[in-house]
Order: C-alpha cells, then sequence, then structure tokens
C-alpha cells in the first residue's frame, strides 16, 4: 500500500533514455534520429567503456495528467533525482545547463520547474565523461512531483509512512498492527480529487499521531561537511579555489538558515586562506565566534597516518592545534580523519597527549570483507590511554544527502550497534569540495517538522560526542589494536619515491632540530654575548610543516595525479636543501669547540664522526675523500684499519661513537704501501686492504674468502653464500648462534600481475598470486669490494625492460647483511616482492609502527586476520621461532608493505599501477633492506635499534686543520645519556614557548616500565612532565615511563 501510494508521484524514467557518443559542443536541442536506445545492465545501470568516454544521454518528458490512479499532477514541482558514476557530470534542461557534477558531486534532485502543468514539454540532456580507471555509469534517473513547502502529497506520506514501519518493525514490533491496519483503512475513494484525498491523508496521518512519541524519541545531529582533499585528482591551487568557494557558500547558507553548523579541519588551509583571502578568513572566525562554525582535527593537515613516524604525529598535532589556539582561540577537542586509509596502534595515547577527547572517522565502513565491530567504543593505545571513538556515518560516494529513508536506514542500524539513539549526520558534498546545499536543508526542516521522523538538531561534532560520552560510557566496548583498513593495501607500496623521501626528510630534521639544539646551548656556554633565539627553530618548523602536507593522505599513500607529486617532489627537495644546510652549519658550529687532541701528530683534517642515536654505536664510515692518499688516527694517536672502497673512498670503523655525541678522528695524506689486491673472476686487481704498518689488526678482522664456484661473504658474525647461477642467497649461516638462517632461495624477487581491483593505485589484486610472473634473470655476478672492512658483490638481473642491480653488503663485525638496490623500473600493472624463507616456524610476526610494534598471525584463523594478506610495518618486521629461541629481523630504509606465512617473509618493493598517475613508479628507484638474525625474540635481539641504525647513519664531518683550542669540548663526547636501553629518543629541540628551554621526548619500545635516568653535559634539569603539545602533564618527580609510553620532559638550567 505505501509503494501504491509513492507510485502517485514517483515515475523510474531509466528506460527511456537515448545516447550517443559523439561529443556535442552544446546540449542538443533535439533527439537526433542516429541516438540509440540505452539498455539497462543486470544491476540496473546505463553503463558505457572507461577511459573518460564522453556518452550524450537525453530523453524528453512529457508532463501527464496524472502518473497512477487518476492522481492529478497539475500544481505539484517536477524533480529530477539523478545518480551517476562518471569523471564530469553536466545536465542540461531545454538546452540551459542546471547542474554540474563529478566523481564525488553524484547526484542531484534537480527542480525541473514549479507548478506542473499537462502536456508541458521538457528536453533532459545529460553529458557524462567516464572515470579513466573504471567504467561509467547511470545509475538512478527518476521524477517526483512534490508538493510546497509545508503541505503534504503521497510521496512525502509514503515516507513518512516508511520510516514507521521500519522503526516500529525493529523497535516496536508491538504497534505495528495498529499501523497496518490505518493504512489498510485509507480512503482511495477520493484519489481523482487531490484536495479531497490530501485530506484522507491528513486523517491517516492524525490517526497516526500516538506512534510520534515513538519516533520523536530519536534525534539526528547534523553538521554541514565538505571533506576537501587537499590533492588528489587536482592539484593543491585548485583546492584553494575549491575551498574558498566552498567556504563562501557555507557563510552564505548560514546568513539565512541560522541553524547551520558547519565543521571543518586543516590548519594548513586556514593558514593559507588567512595569508590570501583575510575577509574570508575574518569571516569563519566571526562564525567560529558565534558557534556556527567547528574547527576539526587538530592536525595540520588530514594526513596518512599509518606509514608517517611517531614524531610526524606529533608535529601534525603540535602545529595544528598550536595554529587553532593562537588564531581562534582554543584547542581542538575532535579528531577528525574521515579519509585515511588504516591507523595506528599508538594514535590514541599521541591523541590524548594533543589534549583531545574524542576520535571520528568513517573509512572502516570501506571494508571489502568485513563489517567492523563496533560504532562507538574505546580505543585503547599499547600504554592503555582510551579516547572515545566514533565511527561516522558511512559515505562512500562523497555525497551526504537529507534523504529520510537513507538517514532511516542508518539510524537502526547504529541504534543496534550502539543502543544509542542519538544519531550523528553529515550533510554535504565532499572530497572536491561544495558543502550543504540549500535543497539538503530545505529537505531536513520538511521531515523535521514530520511528527513521524525524528528530531533534527544541527550540532557541532563536540557537542555531539559530549553529549554521547555521558551516556553510560562504561558500556561502550574496547578495541586495543590498530584499526586496519580491509582496503587500498597498495597504498603501503605505491609511489616508492614519496615513502622514500618522507622518511629521508623524517630522519634528517630529526638529526636537524637536534645538533642545531645542541650548537645553540654551546653557543650559549662558549659566547658570553650570544644571544638565544628562534631563528633556526623557525626555519625548522617550516620544513616540517612542508613535510606535514607531503603526508596527506593522497600524497605520500602515491594515489593522486602526476602534476602532484611534481609539487611534492619540489617541496622535498625545498625540505632537504634547507635541512641539509642547518645540519651542516650545527655540525660544525659543534666541531668548533672541540679542543685538538693531546698528541704531536700532523694531520690534514679532522673528521668528526656524530652519533644521532641514544645508544654507543660502532660502524663502517665511508668518507668522500680520495682513499688511497690518506691514513687515519683516532684522538689517542693510534693508527686505525682502513680500506679502498670500489668508488675510491676511504672506509674506517668508527668504534663506540657516543650516545648523541661525537668521536673525533684525523687525516693524514702519507701515501702507505697497499696490501696485495684480489683478483675477481676476470683478474682484476681490485682495490683492497691497506696494511698499517705496525698497528694491530682486530682479533676478529674479517675472513677473505676466496672460491671459484660459489660467491661468499664471510666474517665472525655471518657466513653468506650467494648461488652464482641465480644471483640469490643460497645460505646464511649465524657463527655465533651456529645455525642456518635460510631455507630455501633467499632475495628471490617475485613478480606478480596486479590489476589493483578498481582501485588502481590504491589496491592490490586480491588473487596477485594466482598471476605470478617469470622471476628476473641473472645478467652478471662481480665482486666489488673483497676487504677487510667490507666485502661487497653486485648481481646484475633484468625482467623485460627493467634493471635491477643488487649490492650484498658485509661489513667488518656486522650480524646484518645489507642488499643495497638500483632498479630501473619500467613495468606496467606489476608488482615486485622480494622472499626470505627461513630456518624457522613462527605463530606471529612482530611489526614495528609509529612508537612500537604489533603483533600479526602467520595462521589466520578469523574472517578478520585472513583480510590482513598485506599489511604494513616501519623499519622492520620480526619472525621469532614460538619458543623465541632465535628469530630473524627484515630490515628497511624505505619500504612499508609486507606479507608474512609461519616460515617466510615478503618486502613488497615496487608497483606499477597507471591511474591516477600514469607515470607512477616508472624509473630509478635506490633502497636497501637487510637480514638480521639474533638469538631469541626481537627485544633480546635489539631489533629496534638495529632498525634505526639501518636508517639512521652515523654523520662525518671533515674540517682542516685549525688552531689549537686550551679549553673546549673533548675529541670523543657524550651529550646526552639515557642509561635506560628501551628508551627511543624522538626529538631534542628548543620549547616552542621559549627557545631557553629544551624539550626531550622518546618512547619505551620494549613493553617494561623503567626510571628514566637522564644525563647529560648541560647542566639542564627537569623542569616538569608535558605533553606533546609542550604543557603540563605530570609533576616533575614522576619520571617513570609505563610500557610504550611516549615521554617528554622540559628542561632548562641556569645559564639558559
Amino acid at each position: 500500500m505505501i509503494n501504491k501510494l509513492r507510485l502517485l508521484t514517483e515515475l523510474d524514467i531509466k528506460n527511456n533514455w537515448y545516447f550517443s557518443d559523439k561529443d556535442y559542443a552544446q546540449s542538443p536541442k533535439i533527439i537526433e534520429p542516429n541516438w540509440q536506445n540505452a539498455v539497462i545492465n543486470e544491476k540496473g545501470y546505463l553503463v558505457w567503456e572507461k577511459g573518460n568516454k564522453v556518452r550524450w544521454f537525453a530523453q524528453k518528458i512529457i508532463i501527464p495528467h496524472s502518473l497512477d490512479s487518476n492522481y492529478p499532477l497539475e500544481g505539484l514541482d517536477l524533480r529530477l533525482f539523478l545518480t551517476w558514476w562518471a569523471e564530469s557530470a553536466q545536465i542540461f534542461v531545454n538546452g540551459q545547463l542546471k547542474v554540474e557534477g563529478d566523481l564525488f558531486d553524484s547526484s542531484c534532485r534537480l527542480l525541473v520547474t514549479e507548478n506542473v502543468k499537462p502536456h508541458q514539454e521538457f528536453l533532459i540532456t545529460i553529458r557524462l565523461i567516464s572515470p579513466n580507471h573504471d567504467i561509467g555509469g547511470l545509475m538512478i534517473s527518476r521524477c517526483v512531483y512534490e508538493a510546497k513547502k509545508g503541505e503534504i502529497d503521497p510521496s512525502f506520506v509514503a515516507n513518512e509512512l516508511t520510516v514507521l514501519s521500519q522503526y516500529l518493525d525493529n523497535f516496536h514490533p508491538d504497534k505495528k498492527p495498529f499501523l497496518d491496519l490505518a493504512i489498510q483503512e485509507l480512503n482511495w475513494e477520493y484519489v481523482d480529487n487531490k484536495s479531497l484525498f490530501h485530506q484522507e491523508l491528513a486523517n491517516l496521518r492524525d490517526k497516526l499521531l500516538p506512534l510520534s512519541n515513538y519516533i520523536k524519541e530519536r534525534c539526528f545531529y547534523p553538521l554541514g561537511h565538505a571533506h576537501l582533499d587537499m590533492a588528489w585528482l587536482w592539484t593543491l591551487e585548485e583546492t584553494y579555489e575549491v575551498a574558498q568557494r566552498t567556504f563562501n557558500s557555507v557563510l552564505n547558507l548560514q546568513k539565512e538558515y541560522k541553524y547551520l553548523t558547519f565543521g571543518h579541519t586543516t590548519a594548513y588551509l586556514y593558514q593559507w586562506i588567512e595569508s590570501h583571502n583575510l575577509l574570508l578568513f575574518n569571516q569563519i572566525k566571526n562564525a567560529i565566534a558565534s558557534s556556527q562554525w567547528e574547527i576539526l582535527g587538530g592536525m595540520w593537515i588530514e594526513p596518512e597516518v599509518n606509514l608517517i613516524s611517531g614524531e610526524s604525529l606529533v608535529r601534525q598535532l603540535l602545529y595544528g592545534q598550536k595554529y587553532f589556539k593562537e588564531k581562534f582561540g582554543k584547542y581542538n577537542k575532535v579528531a577528525w580523519l574521515p579519509d585515511t586509509f588504516g591507523f595506528p596502534w599508538q594514535l590514541p595515547q599521541i591523541l590524548r597527549q594533543a589534549e583531545i577527547e574524542y576520535f571520528v572517522t568513517g573509512k572502516l565502513h570501506w571494508n571489502d570483507t568485513n563489517k567492523f565491530a563496533y560504532g562507538c567504543f574505546w580505543w585503547q593505545s599499547p600504554d592503555g590511554s582510551q579516547i572515545l571513538t566514533l565511527m561516522s556515518p558511512p559515505n562512500v560516494t562523497g555525497v551526504m544527502d537529507t534523504n529520510p529513508i537513507t538517514m532511516t536506514n542508518y539510524s537502526i542500524d547504529w541504534e543496534k550497534q550502539t543502543g544509542l539513539k542519538d544519531i550523528f549526520w553529515l550533510p554535504g558534498v565532499g572530497d572536491h569540495g561544495g558543502g550543504p546545499t540549500r535543497d539538503m536543508l530545505e529537505v531536513a526542516q520538511r521531515y523535521d517538522d514530520s511528527p513521524f521522523f525524528p528530531k533534527i538538531k544541527f550540532s557541532t561534532a563536540e557537542d555531539y560526542l559530549n553529549k554521547i560520552s555521558t551516556i553510560s560510557p562504561q558500556n561502550y566496548p574496547v578495541w586495543n589494536s590498530e584499526l586496519y583498513l580491509e582496503l587500498h593495501r597498495g597504498c603501503y607500496t605505491t609511489h616508492g619515491d614519496q615513502k622514500y623521501q618522507n622518511r629521508y626528510c623524517e630522519k634528517l630534521l630529526y638529526q636537524a632540530e637536534l645538533f642545531s639544539t645542541i650548537a645553540t646551548i654551546l653557543h650559549n656556554q662558549f659566547i658570553p654575548e650570544y644571544q638565544v633565539d628562534n631563528h633556526i627553530q623557525s626555519q625548522i618548523e617550516a620544513n616540517w610543516q612542508k613535510l606535514l602536507l607531503n603526508q596527506f593522505h593522497d600524497i605520500l599513500p602515491g594515489t593522486s595525479i602526476t602534476p602532484v607529486f611534481t609539487e611534492a617532489n619540489q617541496l622535498y627537495q625545498e625540505i632537504i636543501t634547507s635541512t641539509n644546510n642547518i645540519l651542516s652549519n650545527s655540525l660544525d658550529a659543534i666541531a668548533s669547540y672541540i679542543k685538538l687532541p693531546n698528541f704531536n701528530l700532523e694531520y690534514d683534517y679532522e673528521v668528526t664522526i656524530f652519533n644521532s642515536l641514544n645508544w654507543i654505536r660502532s660502524e663502517i664510515v665511508e668518507l668522500d675523500i680520495e682513499g688511497e692518499k690518506y691514513k687515519i688516527y683516532d684522538g689517542e694517536g693510534k693508527e686505525l684499519l682502513t680500506q679502498i672502497s670500489h668508488e675510491g673512498k676511504l672506509l674506517f670503523l668508527a668504534e663506540n661513537v657516543p650516545s648523541v655525541g661525537y668521536k673525533s678522528f684525523y687525516l693524514t695524506n702519507k701515501i702507505l704501501p697497499l696490501l696485495r689486491g684480489f683478483r675477481d673472476d676476470h683478474d682484476t686487481i681490485l682495490k683492497g686492504d691497506r696494511n698499517m704498518g705496525n698497528m694491530p689488526v682486530p682479533h676478529n678482522r674479517m675472513e677473505i674468502i676466496e672460491e671459484d664456484i660459489t660467491y661468499i661473504l664471510e666474517n665472525d658474525s655471518l657466513r653468506v653464500i650467494i648461488d652464482k647461477k641465480t644471483g640469490n642467497i643460497d645460505g646464511i649461516f649465524d657463527k655465533v648462534n651456529q645455525r642456518e638462517i635460510i631455507k630455501g632461495e633467499g632475495n628471490e624477487l617475485q613478480l606478480f600481475e596486479d590489476k589493483g581491483q578498481y582501485w588502481d593505485a590504491w589496491n592490490i589484486d586480491p588473487n596477485y598470486e594466482n598471476y605470478r610472473l617469470d622471476n628476473p634473470q641473472l645478467v652478471s655476478i662481480n665482486w666489488l669490494e673483497k676487504g677487510i672492512l667490507r666485502q661487497r658483490i653486485r648481481v646484475i638481473k633484468t625482467y623485460n625492460k627493467s634493471e635491477f642491480i643488487q649490492d650484498y653488503i658485509l661489513d667488518f663485525q656486522s650480524p646484518i647483511l645489507k642488499i643495497k638496490n638500483k632498479v630501473n623500473w619500467q613495468e606496467d600493472y606489476t608488482l615486485l616482492k622480494v622472499s626470505f624463507p627461513f630456518n624457522l616456524e613462527s605463530d606471529y610476526v612482530t611489526y614495528e609502527i609509529a612508537c612500537g610494534n604489533i603483533q600479526r598471525t602467520t595462521k589466520p584463523q578469523t574472517d578478520e586476520e585472513k583480510a590482513q594478506w598485506e599489511v604494513y610495518g616501519h623499519h622492520w618486521a620480526d619472525l621469532a621461532d614460538n619458543n623465541d629461541n632465535y628469530g630473524v629481523s627484515l630490515l628497511n630504509d624505505c619500504k612499508y608493505g609486507y606479507s608474512a606465512k609461519p616460515n617466510q617473509l615478503r618486502l613488497s618493493l615496487l608497483r606499477s599501477p597507471k591511474w591516477p598517475d600514469p607515470k607512477c613508479d616508472r624509473g630509478f628507484h635506490e633502497f636497501s633492506y637487510g637480514i638480521y638474525g639474533h638469538k631469541q625474540g626481537w627485544k633480546e635481539g635489539k631489533t629496534v635499534q638495529k632498525g634505526y641504525e639501518f636508517n639512521i647513519s652515523l654523520l662525518a664531518l671533515l674540517t682542516e686543520k685549525r688552531e689549537k683550542k686550551d679549553s673546549g669540548l673533548k675529541t670523543n663526547h657524550e651529550f646526552i645519556n639515557i642509561e635506560e636501553n628501551n628508551f627511543v629518543l624522538m626529538t631534542f629541540k628548543q620549547a616552542e614557548k621559549d627557545p631557553y628551554r629544551m624539550i626531550i621526548r622518546g618512547y619505551e619500545c620494549e613493553g617494561k616500565s623503567s626510571l628514566l635516568t637522564l644525563k647529560n653535559e648541560f647542566d639542564l634539569k627537569i623542569i616538569k612532565r608535558i605533553n606533546v603539545l609542550e604543557n603540563d602533564a605530570l609533576n616533575v618527580e614522576d619520571t617513570l615511563i609505563k610500557p610504550y609510553e611516549i615521554f617528554s620532559l622540559l628542561l632548562a638550567n641556569q645559564q639558559i
């Protein structure tokens, strides 16, 4: 009966379209004879081929007297309901352009005419362009005849009855018979007389009024929204224009609809508007002051959060919240990431330390396998921090309107899932801007006035969350893990250049800020008239903010158009140039305060080796000088063992470089005789070791193996065999633990066809393993270095148009086999992985994440576990046997995608999608990964530290001989000592509010409590415990670090 009522004023017209693939310069005025009838497919859609193909649709609408049962249409308004899937959409009425849209502004309720009269004619023409990556579609086309605002019509009453029926079915089934009977008693005798039939409808509504209270106990809390992707299928420059149009539109609507609230994120965008459109900025500021506009997010941008470091997450919040506080007088309380591709386990702790109380996302609605279990829950980090988390309403098209049936369906699911009768809603056009429309507001107002629809009260996200946080918060479930998105798994790998540059800039900024802060303190100590300022700090902040922009969730994941990456790469180069200058100047400043050694050695250059990590390190250092001309001494005047690299540079072992400190060495240019060279297979003399005369050779010097059949690298830790037929690893024997690490062929490059499902750059084909391609073929294998300090074998392979150069590197004393790669990648729709089968079995793999780690199963049992067939990790993944007797870590310097089996780890290296960037990943890449076997588990093996060392090398500064100083720093110096070996330093910086004070931040990395013991050479004292916004957290006495806690201290001394 409800459907019969609806048919009086609604008509599906999808079978009436004609189409043409000719692209007209303007809307046709007639349907030409050569146009064809459009035929719907099995889903009821009108579709055409992908690839930006134009298709015109047209049909003539002639207003009838009635649609069904002689109900007269005259005097009603005609709206055309359309939904499409197209890159571009233009809708014309009688040749006049009425609506424009795209992939995300993908539907409309077009007002064709008011007060229709029978026999009126309207030519509707639609120009659609299919997406490049997917077929185009016209999914919905329906005519709806509506009454004016404040009046009823059959379709409106049908919607009311549908809403009533659904709520009663689900929550008050005992009341449903009353509704059914009342509907059955509707008198249809007067259907051909509009005024009389409308009176019958009014009588029906009066009869049903006792049911109103069951509906009105529920309330929708809409917040106008316009999710703006800063860059994606458009550039930043275009987004600036779209943002201004969107924000002006919202402000204009708010003048007419005073109740309309609107929320938006992104401190960076507000800053841009402040700089380029001050009038608009001040209007927004006034709207914020009047509570019509809500600032959301608390972050600098809406970033990709899985792949960035813990300190990057902190800076997103530090600079975002700092800006909001300075410009709008308050911190944001609601973290808002509606479109980011999954969320790391430590995010709740970082958000709470940024004084954020709530987290909102809707992205898990996009899961391709399992529906996420909760709608409102406490999300818990490994340290125990919890944040109230809201799954916002699903929005997979970019548009959320105020359709009453859509809202009702969602609210019923929400209430069943959470028990809450208060429902959050986000009306607006998003992704490429737009925001709420006048029609959305009018529809909402019409149904708010209805006695048979829940109340509608526009609100802010914070007010809504404040409300539901007081409703039995103890009953909300706890989620104690990451929020894994079961989709977009390719984003861990796509556009490897962006991943490489992001991690490089993260570690570069860490080092520059650390040593510039130390240099500032030293200037103050050694130069009486020196005035501490924040000049360098401001430069570092500007560079951080550029990096934060490039961490946007469609830039770093690699899912934008080509020009976006051109702009991003330019920003990376600006960051690198500026930050390298800061770092170089800081190291030079520190070195200028070092006393000369207490020996009478004549030397030409001082070599200062800096260690930015908070533990003592020993490492082979490569100096960019002509190796044959120099020998090197330590600060005690002892001559050191050296080797000349295959590029003619000088290698030496820098032993025991202090924590957050340096160690000095000295070069002389006296030529010494060479040890005998080692011959490769072609009898070429290789530049090898040097006999250092009377100097003692370390007792555990690296053995030098000559082997005719196989290529073997060996030191005191490892014996590595490279198969000369394949170039892959035939064996890695751990000599310390007397254990073979590999079982099978290691370092196997595996290629798969990967069409990426329907989101090319985002998704790896779930069935990619069924499409295995041939392995790259060996071209050559040669020794590059065969010395005491380093051995290096180069393997060259090719596949199709691509070339792979892999160097196996084994350093003196090192337990890590490093594999350095240079790849010229020229494939299409291909996934490249590297595989390592290990000589052990494990039920779980441990992966590093931001400020911690996470364990994931290798033997998935649940549907949720099976969906995690590709996961992310940071510096390392570790596979340890089930008894934790032995384990193997796979380290890397810029890769994130992993897959695992009980005895295998694979690292995803490269992809080659063609949409939205047809040039994605084609070209040259450099990256390294390494194998590290260790006794017991990853904690005992200190894999966290090995991962940082693999990514952050010792820094070498060469300076010419200086005049001797009687006072200054020692030649071997430690600036900061943190005794606990489970604490990782994240930053040492000047405080935001006072450059005379310092901030030290780090995290506990092994899941155990520790009492922090901080020593330093600056007489810095702990002032108080602070949070990541550098505001008070706990009192000064509390230096106990909880497991996996992020820990910040404010420091100062009497001089600074």
